[in-house]
């Protein structure tokens, strides 16, 4: 591995952070960074957990970031971290390779943190949120089709499934039509537009503090982004760089994210079966477990900071260690 030695600790204003980083302390604390160690954070955001782990330990950390103006905010606070800290664009899921390219084979510890970042919420421009009017993008990045791409030129069927699968919506096949109807007159271009369809058809709960548009919103942003599949990607991404007693955390906000997850470490920690003169085969085949649970349940944010910090009320952190045992194979890949 190709990893120059850690830099003197920061000479220079470390930027403001724009928000509020979800289970901070926990996240450090799972990656339990040392000295000389090399981190990554996949998701790097406004690199709150970058920064935290910096000033945790002598350390050197990998930022990773689909999006330009968080590329950009990361080589600003890299002139905080002089040599110790490193941003590079591109997705998570790519980490192993884009991380090949510059030396690094191994690493010891990833974190992750899955959804959309406050600051792209904040921004209107970026069209991720209806809480104000802008253009209905969602992009993480600045490729691939938008959401408005999607509404305009889907089918309803494959509007339905989407609003459905991704965004839990028991209302999905309404919202598609409705958005089937209301594209035959103007196409849409603006979240405003897009919401205010979504509400002239799902009903608000009596009591419920949650907007109708809210799951519909949060399917399409899942879609555009593929990010079910880029945290698929990024977690066997993750499993393959990381040394033996390296460090795996990762927090996610809904019930898909973290059904991933769960799923993915208990399969990855369970042990193998026992022989059996029944079915040999299995137990031939089984895989040693390549990780290590560090808590069979999920870390949750504290009331004090569910409460400061509403992002977190949904929060989940689950952590876990890697073991000496070969990574099991990459989606789409064979086993070697």
């Amino acid at each position: 591995m190709i990893v120059k030695p850690p830099g003197p600790a920061p000479t220079a204003a470390v930027p403001a952070s724009p928000h509020i980083s979800v289970l901070l302390n926990e996240v450090v604390d799972a990656l339990s960074p040392r000295d000389g160690g090399v981190y990554v954070d996949g998701t790097f955001g406004a690199g709150g957990y970058s920064r935290a782990i910096l000033d945790r330990a002598d350390c050197r950390v990998w930022g990773i970031d689909r999006d330009p103006e968080a590329i950009e905010r990361g080589r600003q606070l890299a002139l905080a971290y002089p040599g110790r800290l490193e941003i590079v664009e591109g997705r998570f899921g790519d980490m192993d390779r884009l991380l090949a390219g510059h030396g690094v084979e191994s690493v010891d510890g990833v974190a992750l943190d899955i959804g959309v970042s406050s600051p792209q919420i904040d921004e209107p421009e970026r069209g991720f949120s209806f809480r104000f009017d802008g253009p209905l993008d969602m992009r993480m990045g600045r490729d691939g089709p938008t959401a408005a791409d999607v509404v305009n030129t889907a089918t309803q069927d494959e509007l339905a499934d989407i609003i459905f699968h991704y965004g839990e919506e028991r209302m999905a096949r309404r919202v598609a039509r409705a958005i089937i109807a209301a594209r035959l007159d103007t196409p849409f271009a603006r979240t405003k537009q897009l919401a205010d369809v979504v509400r002239s058809v799902v009903p608000k709960g009596k009591g419920d503090a949650i907007d109708p548009a809210t799951r519909t919103f949060q399917a399409l942003r899942i879609h555009v982004n593929d990010e079910l599949g880029e945290l698929r990607r990024g977690l066997a991404a993750a499993e393959s760089l990381l040394k033996p007693g390296g460090r795996l955390a990762v927090v996610s906000f809904h019930s898909l994210e973290d059904r991933e997850v769960k799923t993915f470490l208990k399969e990855r920690s369970s042990p193998p079966p026992s022989p059996s003169r029944h079915a040999p085969s299995l137990a031939a085949d089984a895989r040693s477990p390549s990780f290590r649970l560090l808590s069979r349940k999920p870390i949750v944010p504290t009331d004090q900071e569910a409460h400061s910090n509403p992002r977190a009320r949904s929060a989940r952190l689950r952590a876990a260690e890697r073991t000496a045992a070969p990574a099991y194979p990459a989606p789409g890949k064979e086993a070697a």
